[in-house]
């Protein structure tokens, strides 16, 4: 009972965090420059200031910005996230119809980095000062460093122009029209790049953090009192200190979520993946605010839910924090 106690004050918390997101993205993206009445305005070829002031009174861009806000956050409250004129959609629609790639392709990345983060990281305390150790060290310290669009411009030279072993970009193969399993292959096909270039980065970091914190849990009374027990080093191992050393590792997850949306905005548009990045991409060029807030705000209740199931887990992997 304490437990889930702990998880509603957690998501009670959640609440004004949300809401000061959302007052910050109206006046933060206000402070860029241009509007999406001037870029229409400007493709027009020859507009003239009457016809860029009649757009802006089309789009509430001509009201006091105190009357934009309050309108803005009452249909927020509703979550009715506006109207994106340059596309004739409202915005809701837009992002649902591009979210599920853009989860698709976040659950995958954050879920290979996390699992062979933590198994690398496992290997190489084990095998410290070993040749594995160094190796896998020199492996994560190279994808730590390497930029995400060039990894995957790279991995597109080779897995696709040079080996024809991958689709070079998209969500799938829309001409072959395929479906059941074999849509589900074609889309697995079409993930394996991206998720790649996007989880690379958070895999060696998980790694380099999983393997410190198994080397610091060595040296505790309690691997030492399971030795003098005589336990077997496996026992102690995945007993005792996986459990306690994974907590770092799940506390960096849940950080570095934030970050995970951005790095996708980058690789959905290397490899043209039809997601919510593309979307914030094209709605950026374009000065659609409509647009951009509620990618923004979005984003913000995917890194909140996230953060919430981090709590939540280290309530289950850590009971003394229920006290």
């Amino acid at each position: 009972m304490r437990r889930w106690r702990y998880f509603g004050y957690r998501l009670l918390l959640a609440v004004p965090v949300i809401f000061g997101i959302l007052v910050l993205n109206f006046f933060l993206i206000r402070l860029a420059p241009g509007d999406a009445a001037s870029v229409l305005a400007g493709e027009s070829g020859a507009a003239t200031p009457e016809y860029t002031e009649l757009l802006r009174q089309k789009f509430g861009l001509d009201r006091p910005m105190p009357e934009q806000f309050i309108a803005y956050i009452t249909a927020a409250l509703r979550f009715d996230l506006g109207f994106s004129f340059r596309n004739d959609s409202p915005v809701l629609d837009l992002i649902l119809e591009r979210l599920g790639p853009t989860l698709l392709l976040m659950s995958t990345a954050f879920t290979m980095a996390l699992a062979l983060g933590t198994l690398l990281g496992l290997l190489a305390a084990v095998a410290r000062n070993t040749w594995r150790d160094a190796a896998i060290s020199v492996a994560t310290l190279i994808c730590y460093a390497t930029p995400g669009f060039w990894l995957g411009l790279m991995l597109i030279v080779v897995f696709s122009l040079t080996l024809g072993w991958l689709p070079t970009s998209g969500f799938e193969n829309i001409a072959e029209g395929y479906e059941g399993w074999e849509r589900v292959q074609d889309i697995a096909l079409h993930l394996v790049m991206p998720a790649m270039a996007l989880g690379l980065f958070y895999l060696a970091l998980y790694t380099r953090v999983m393997r410190a914190s198994m080397l610091e849990q060595t040296g505790m009374d309690y691997v030492v009192t399971a030795r003098a027990k005589g336990q077997t080093e496996t026992r102690i191992m995945f007993g005792h200190m996986l459990r306690n050393a994974f907590l770092p590792v799940l506390t960096m997850a849940g950080v570095q979520a934030g970050n995970l949306i951005g790095g996708s905005i980058v690789v959905e548009t290397v490899f043209g993946w039809p997601g919510v990045g593309t979307l914030a991409f094209t709605a950026l060029q374009s000065r659609d605010l409509n647009l951009l807030l509620g990618i923004f705000f979005i984003s913000a209740c995917i890194v909140v839910a996230i953060n919430l199931i981090v709590e939540l887990l280290y309530v289950l992997l850590d009971p003394r924090i229920q006290a």
